[in-house]
């Protein structure tokens, strides 16, 4: 589970002009340094989406529409130079001298410049992740297509000018990876995704290529030709080249796992105190689950015997036995977004029944995932760019493959059975990522929104998933309970895999052992996570480090508030700041220095 990242830009020069700073930020009169940070700002919003169209277009800036990103040497280098001249510059301004909206996106800004120089000029992502160039290919055209931000005819001449730019990218991408340097599993994920590509063109363009002109149809069908011939050739290369080349070790290593740590969450917790924190979480709540699971089996025939003091053997097997009655009712396999459809309007009903939260007007529409995106999360949330107004969310879930066995279906749905499906439901739209992103697209600050916290937002998540329990929701059925800690365990158990495989060299075997044993996963969540796992580095930390940071501001804010407390209040307000890393929210919602 996750959301989907979105760039935004600032549209200088267009009718529209979106502030660039916060809404405190011009309280009294600004100074010269908030002058010049808005200045600085300004133009680092502007150049960045001028060297990614792609991120542009899916973050409502289509300035760009019919360019493709660079990601040749010379582009590289060309946003290597920029974002240290923009360091430089951010460097010279007298932070002290800001308002406190600014202060944070000043942090904001400089994290995110120093992490993208060391990811380009130390770690070196671009040689040796394919993903991330699988991830552009496919949002060029995916970003134009799925959105109705335009008149289709102007939308797909757009898609025509970038359908004949992909060959270049495609060739780009091949100079740019070093085969040796890519880890297998990176490959292989690449591998699978590639002709994906394909499916953007024939479901989402060809369809409506009537909407064109004759000769522009006639434009269109070559360059989709010259597209799917492109798309062959780099396949080919991926199997007979990159394929059998990649060898490289995975594992990032402790120095490398760190420094991405710390650019990923911009959090005062080093490893070691969340490795801490979440092997204590893990006792905790499987205490809650034995308590949750005696509820549920109280009275039924056979059930295992439930003491007040289990031993660890008896406390497996109680919760095991309750897992498995959830387990028994689950979706048909062909019947995902339907059952996530009925889940998520029945959590809608009763955040508004409640009064929990203030949400949007707009829908969210549940989808397959689509194919180039498939093998990495079992579902996320798309949601519009800060720029665009009145677009659809999109709530994605990837189907089960047509060449899994029956018993690997099985295990799947096991896994994500009706209450589960439910639970990712509230995590994914209502009143997780979907109700978050829209208090968060309101906020003034461009800036901010293109630098969102990954933790704040996976993070409010899983709170949310807390909260709603907390609320009553499902109230009268503990196998529901069961079923949301269960999915809090593996938010928890994500956090110790993430360092335990790259730092401390966990094995698959052991992986799959602890997680299938320890968090109860079913055999094909925990053989995805494996793949997951090897295939990013920290971003499995974020849930729980972004989870813990929401329940400390609630708490703090509940004991500075005491009985003016509102919980509705709290909601709409540590939404109100966007989406910045959980400390800068809390010094903003309470009023504490910002650190």
């Amino acid at each position: 589970m996750k959301t989907s990242r979105r760039r935004v830009v600032l549209a200088l020069g267009s009718t529209v002009l979106v502030p660039l700073m916060g809404a405190d930020a011009f309280a009294q009169t600004p100074s010269r340094a908030d002058r010049a940070f808005e200045a600085l700002g300004r133009r680092w919003l502007d150049r960045s989406m001028r060297l990614s169209p792609v991120s542009a277009t899916g973050t409502g800036d289509h300035r760009f529409d019919r360019e493709i990103d660079d990601v040749s040497a010379a582009g590289r280098n060309a946003g290597l130079r920029f974002a240290h001249d923009t360091l430089r510059q951010l460097e010279a301004i007298d932070k002290t001298q800001l308002s406190r909206a600014n202060q944070v996106d000043y942090a904001i800004l400089g994290n995110s410049l120093r992490a993208g120089i060391w990811q380009t000029e130390t770690w070196q992502t671009w040689a040796w992740n394919p993903l991330g160039y699988q991830g552009l290919a496919g949002g060029a055209l995916y970003s134009l297509m799925a959105r109705e931000f335009a008149p289709l005819p102007q939308r797909l001449e757009s898609a025509i000018y970038r359908l004949e730019k992909m060959p270049r990218l495609l060739e780009q991408t091949r100079a740019a990876l070093v085969p040796s340097r890519v880890p297998a599993p990176h490959a292989a994920t690449y591998a699978a995704q590639n002709p994906g590509l394909k499916s953007i063109v024939t479901g989402m363009i060809e369809p409506h290529k009537g909407e064109l002109s004759a000769s522009k149809q006639q434009r269109l069908e070559r360059a989709i030709a010259a597209f799917n011939a492109a798309v062959d050739e780099h396949q080919t290369w991926i199997t007979e080249t990159l394929v059998p080349a990649a060898q490289a070790d995975f594992r990032a290593g402790a120095e490398t796992f760190d420094t991405q740590l710390g650019y990923t969450l911009l959090s005062n917790l080093s490893r070691a105190d969340i490795r801490s924190r979440a092997d204590a979480a893990v006792i905790s709540v499987r205490q809650e689950m034995y308590q949750v699971s005696k509820q549920a089996l109280a009275g039924r025939p056979g059930a295992p015997a439930t003491p007040e003091a289990p031993t660890p053997e008896q406390q497996q097997a109680v919760i095991r036995a309750a897992l498995d009655i959830a387990a028994a009712e689950r979706p048909a396999r062909d019947h995902l977004v339907e059952d996530a459809t009925a889940a998520t309007e029945e959590a809608r009903r009763f955040v508004i029944e409640h009064d929990l939260i203030t949400l949007p007007e707009g829908p969210v529409r549940v989808i397959l995932m689509p194919e180039f995106q498939r093998g990495f999360a079992v579902a996320y949330c798309d949601s519009p760019g800060p720029l665009e107004r009145n677009l659809e969310t999109f709530y994605a879930i990837s189907p089960i493959p047509d060449d899994w066995s029956e018993e690997q279906a099985t295990s799947f749905l096991r896994e994500y059975n009706n209450r589960a499906i439910l639970d990712i439901g509230v995590h994914e739209a209502m009143p997780g990522h979907y109700v978050q992103i829209f208090h968060s697209n309101r906020y003034p600050s461009t800036l901010r929104a293109v630098l969102g916290s990954g933790s704040f937002v996976e993070g409010w998540a899983v709170y949310a998933e807390e909260m709603m329990c907390e609320e009553g929701f499902r109230a009268n059925d503990p196998l529901y309970r069961l079923s949301q800690l269960k999915v809090q365990l593996r938010t928890i158990t994500n956090a110790i895999i993430d360092q335990a495989i790259h730092v401390d060299g966990m094995t698959q075997e052991q992986m799959m052992t602890f997680l299938t044993q320890t968090a109860f996963q079913e055999e094909r969540e925990a053989a995805g996570k494996w793949r997951r796992a090897q295939l990013s580095v920290t971003q499995l930390s974020t849930y729980f480090v972004g989870f813990q940071e929401h329940l400390e501001t609630r708490v703090a804010a509940r004991q500075k508030q005491g009985a003016a407390f509102n919980l509705k209040a709290y909601h709409d307000g540590v939404l109100a700041y966007g989406s910045p890393p959980g400390r800068f929210a809390r010094q903003l919602l309470l009023d504490e220095p910002i650190q």
